[in-house]
């Protein structure tokens, strides 16, 4: 039995992960959490904590879970440099997973939009786009980061100097080493991905849609059974699948 603790429990994916663990029966919610909740008072119950709350709590948790041993499951997006730093100080202390995306089939997304980008090759211009609900904070997602970063690391290229969000007014023609990056907020999306490589006269597009945040939920939650038998260090989900 693996028990957890899931920070950021009133949230849309907090209530998610609570109900489909409910269904687990090798899985224990032992805390829910949120904010204004001590997450000190109730850590040693757990083996693991699954944190999807907010980035700028993230290294608040990670600091605890390092001091009392636990694990931990990383579901926020949108973390700054010094809140990745910070993080990833810990990587010697505790197993981590640490994953944009906790969906099997977007996991899927990041193998196949590296081997296409390896076989198109640099005559193809590459495109990202993603939407979500409205609702959302931060952009671009951190899906759609990590296939720039994938797209970015296949062609070579440092994506702080590739990455070109949207478009407006005369830019000019489009490099060959441009990554487009383009965000889309409305209604009530769960998370639509999709990589287009485009050449002239053909396009290839590589399109997740999430209809169900039970996919991440459950996908985290496998994270969290396999990350508390591993030796301290930073994992992803490629790693919990067997892709690595």
């Amino acid at each position: 039995m693996t028990k957890i603790i899931i920070t950021g429990s009133k949230g849309r994916m907090g209530q998610t992960l609570i109900a489909c663990a409910a269904r687990l029966s090798k899985l224990q919610v032992v805390g829910e959490i949120d904010l204004g909740d001590d997450l000190a008072a109730v850590i040693s119950k757990c083996d693991v904590v699954v944190d999807f709350s907010f980035h700028n709590a993230t290294p608040q948790v990670a600091a605890l879970c390092a001091k009392h041993k636990r694990a931990l499951v990383i579901g926020t997006t949108g973390h700054g440099d010094a809140e990745k730093s910070e993080i990833t100080d810990y990587q010697s202390q505790i197993p981590i997973v640490w994953a944009s995306n906790y969906s099997t089939g977007v996991n899927t997304l990041f193998w196949l939009t590296r081997k296409a980008s390896e076989i198109l090759g640099p005559d193809f211009d590459l495109e990202v786009v993603e939407m979500h609900h409205r609702l959302k904070k931060d952009a671009p997602s951190g899906t759609a980061t990590t296939l720039a970063e994938i797209l970015a690391d296949a062609r070579k290229l440092q994506l702080k100097e590739a990455i070109r969000h949207g478009r407006e007014g005369i830019v000019g023609e489009r490099t060959a080493t441009e990554i487009g990056m383009h965000s889309l907020r409305g209604g009530d999306v769960v998370g639509d991905h999709t990589v287009i490589f485009a050449a002239n006269g053909e396009r290839l597009e590589l399109t997740h849609r999430a209809s169900s945040r039970e996919t991440f939920a459950n996908g985290a939650l496998r994270a969290a059974q396999w990350v508390v038998r591993q030796k301290p260090g930073i994992y992803d989900m490629q790693h919990v699948l067997g892709l690595k």
